[in-house]
């Protein structure tokens, strides 16, 4: 399973890296991780390793996580993969929706909630 993770913040990539890793033992297999430190790199790498899943922070930078989902799910071809946002504000749950995300998550953010997610969409998707 290959996971595509968008934020500027390298230690935010690294505690999302490491939640989402807990689904390792349940795959019996290694994840792929794919980093990218805003949307527009987020988005080409999207379309190029084709990821089973991407994890955006909407942490304000270019093409945040919202217009990233949207550009996603909007393209003639729709991804087909799982898009997940980690917000700062409940607030914005409305923007995470309305950008096409199959989930999204309030800091502080439980980890094995956020890998549980993560594996329970691409294995979803996998069954379409």
């Amino acid at each position: 399973m290959k996971v595509l993770l968008v934020s500027p913040d390298p230690e935010s990539r690294t505690l999302t890296r490491l939640a989402v890793a807990n689904i390792e033992r349940r795959l019996g297999e290694r994840l792929e991780f794919i980093e990218a430190s805003d949307g527009e790199d987020g988005r080409r790498k999207a379309w190029r390793e084709r990821p089973d899943a991407v994890v955006a922070d909407e942490i304000a930078s270019r093409m945040g996580a919202f217009a990233l989902a949207r550009d996603l799910r909007g393209a003639n071809e729709p991804y087909p993969g799982a898009i997940v946002i980690l917000l700062e504000r409940r607030q914005d749950e409305w923007l995470a929706n309305w950008s096409g995300a199959d989930a999204w998550f309030v800091r502080p953010i439980d980890p094995f909630e956020l890998a549980d997610r993560v594996l329970e969409l691409v294995t979803a998707k996998e069954r379409a």
